[in-house]
Formats: structure tokens, sequence, C-alpha cells
């Protein structure tokens, strides 16, 4: 059964760091295409930032772009996405996407991020 956590979240102050972790299992992750999604409150869901699913090629939303990085590790079933010089405005509950080849989706159940002095 496939299975997909996500960690790494928090409160940060304006201009901090943080590094979401998406666990996955259950499933053959190193040919699934990887996205990260993010929710903030009143919003719809955003997405963030995606890669294939060897890495080779990666996307960002433009406003994440030169401070979020997204990358994989296959041999750990794990997606990454490091947030750097973060900002209020990046305050959301966080989700990790695993796309199958064939189009089929798992979702994680999210985690915050907090962006706050």
């Amino acid at each position: 059964q496939a299975h997909i956590v996500e960690s790494g979240g928090g409160l940060v102050q304006p201009g901090g760091s943080l590094r979401l972790s998406c666990a996955a299992s259950g499933f053959s992750f190193s040919s699934y295409f990887m996205s990260w999604y993010r929710q903030a409150p009143g919003r719809e869901s955003e997405w963030v930032a995606s890669l294939t699913n060897t890495g080779s090629s990666l996307n960002y939303t433009d406003s994440v772009k030169g401070r979020f990085t997204i990358s994989r590790d296959n041999a750990k079933n794990t997606l990454y996405l490091l947030m750097n010089k973060l900002k209020p405005e990046d305050t959301a509950v966080y989700y990790c996407r695993a796309r199958s080849p064939r189009g089929y989706d798992y979702w994680g159940q999210g985690i915050q991020v907090t962006v706050s002095s």
C-alpha cells in the first residue's frame, strides 16, 4: 500500500530556512514524477515545484525561483524541498504528490510551514 509522509515543517522567522522531506513507501518511487504543492488559509492549492523521476528536469513556480530547491534521493525513496529566504507569504500547508507513469496520484497528509516573526 502506498504511503507518503511529509516532515520538516514548523515555525521559522522571515529570511530563515527549512528543509521538507517526503518519505515514500509501497510503490516504485524511482519511476514517479514528484511535486510539492502548498495551500495557504483561504486560498486554493498552488503548485510549487516538480522534478522528473531521474531528477534531470526541474521546474518551479515563479514566486519561489531562486529561493527553493527541489531534489530527490531514489535510493532513500525520499523527496526534498529546501526553502531559503522564507517570506510570510510562504506560510501554508505543504503537500507531496507522487504521479505514476500512468497518471495515478498519491498524496501525503501535508505539513505546516509558518513564517512569522
